[in-house]
């Protein structure tokens, strides 16, 4: 049986605040994905556990909250993995923007917490 969640914050490349809530013996960080104004792809890591190994075996289910005021994105990952294969899950978002349209952010959880 995992902890209980913990409770981190990031920011993104466009300067967005985020707050997360994460299990800490499975999530090892969190990068998100954008198109900046050039056209270019920018990936930056918004989270990475402090934690350097994990104390117990993740949970079965695993659930990891990402909550962006200043874009109104308020989601949460829930992913049951009994057999513990699941390595990366990746989320595309359509965030409306200033002007009436959307933009398309990706947001990637990668477990790798090693073990003791």
């Amino acid at each position: 049986m995992g902890r209980h969640n913990r409770e981190g914050k990031g920011a993104d490349q466009q300067g967005y605040e985020y707050q997360l809530n994460y299990q800490p013996d499975w999530l090892r960080w969190i990068k998100v994905t954008r198109t900046l104004d050039s056209g270019r792809q920018s990936t930056k890591t918004l989270f990475r556990n402090p934690t350097s190994s994990r104390r117990e075996e993740p949970s079965e289910k695993v659930r990891t909250r990402i909550v962006s005021p200043g874009q109104g994105l308020d989601m949460e990952v829930a992913v049951l993995d009994p057999a513990g294969c699941v390595h990366r899950v990746q989320v595309t978002c359509m965030i409306p923007t200033g002007d009436g349209g959307l933009e398309e952010v990706i947001y990637t959880l990668e477990d790798s917490v090693p073990a003791p």
